[in-house]
């Protein structure tokens, strides 16, 4: 059985969640000063990745990031490129953590357009694909975010990331396809209505080659995406904390069934650069078990 194949039953039949790690340019100095370290700590862009690579590995090294609680991790294209250990990120996580490599292929959003942000251009997606196939990526991620009930702007979210995954798909990944409801919407349920009807449409078009996972964002109704927890097409629903506390965020998914984490923010929340080995451990211990907990219901 090739690692693809292993990892697939993993994704499929394991219990677990997957933790995101993928935060970008734009986000890691915000990332970094929640974590205890300031801006004076690099002065190039290549040194602040350096400096986010060292809190990642140290997030990925602890014995509380393991295949046990944690199905797979996804990794921005920097922290894909470097090493842990003297091997590539993604072999490491595979080879000593028994967690699957996923890579964020978005290059971030476009303006806002109609209350909706569209992915920018990917010109060299057919490369970065080809790269992360080489490095042994199971699976892609990529985030387009909703912020109005505008039923034509979230038809092009999701005929964008649909036309998108088609693509990764042939390139022989799973792509995570992310169109993300802005948690602070006032028309937050009239949102979801449009966007479960619409990304419906687009899995019922998929071939029986093609699978694709849901990062969606946790809903008002409880178990309102549940049918796509069965769909032939999906193989995993996962949700994104979207600025919910972990508190919050837990809760609200421990009420949606078949649906597994994919927090980022509530996965890392409380750890600091100052926190010994032990305190780094134990609390990344109890976030990992706590957010696994809810990811089982």
């Amino acid at each position: 059985m090739t690692n693809f194949d292993q990892q697939l039953e993993k994704l499929s039949n394991e219990n677990g969640f997957i933790a995101a790690l993928d935060q970008s340019g734009g986000s890691t100095p915000k990332t970094l000063e929640i974590y205890g370290v300031g801006n004076d700590a690099w002065s190039t862009e290549e040194e602040m990745f350096t400096v986010v690579h060292k809190m990642r590995t140290r997030i990925m090294k602890s014995p509380a990031f393991s295949g046990e609680h944690i199905l797979a991790a996804i990794l921005f294209e920097n922290t894909m490129d470097k090493n842990i250990n003297g091997i590539s990120t993604a072999e490491y996580l595979w080879s000593k953590k028994n967690v699957v490599p996923i890579l964020k292929v978005d290059k971030g959003l476009a303006d806002v357009e109609n209350g909706c942000q569209q992915m920018k251009s990917i010109p060299d997606l057919d490369s970065l694909l080809l790269k992360a196939k080489s490095k042994g990526i199971f699976g892609t991620k990529m985030r387009s975010v909703i912020k109005k009930p505008n039923q034509t702007a979230i038809v092009g979210v999701v005929k964008q990331q649909f036309e998108l995954a088609k693509k990764i798909s042939a390139a022989g990944l799973v792509p995570i396809v992310e169109p993300e409801i802005d948690i602070h919407s006032q028309e937050k349920l009239a949102i979801e209505a449009i966007l479960k009807k619409e990304i419906q449409i687009e899995l019922d078009k998929l071939n029986e080659n093609e699978r694709v996972m849901l990062k969606l964002t946790l809903p008002e109704t409880d178990n309102f995406y549940q049918n796509f927890t069965s769909h032939p097409r999906v193989l995993r629903v996962v949700a994104l904390s979207g600025g919910y506390p972990r508190e919050e965020a837990n809760g609200r998914l421990s009420r949606n069934n078949g649906v597994i984490a994919s927090f980022n923010r509530a996965l890392t929340e409380g750890l600091t650069v100052n926190h010994s080995d032990d305190e780094f451990n134990t609390l990344l211990q109890a976030s990992v078990e706590n957010i696994y907990s809810a990811s089982i219901t």
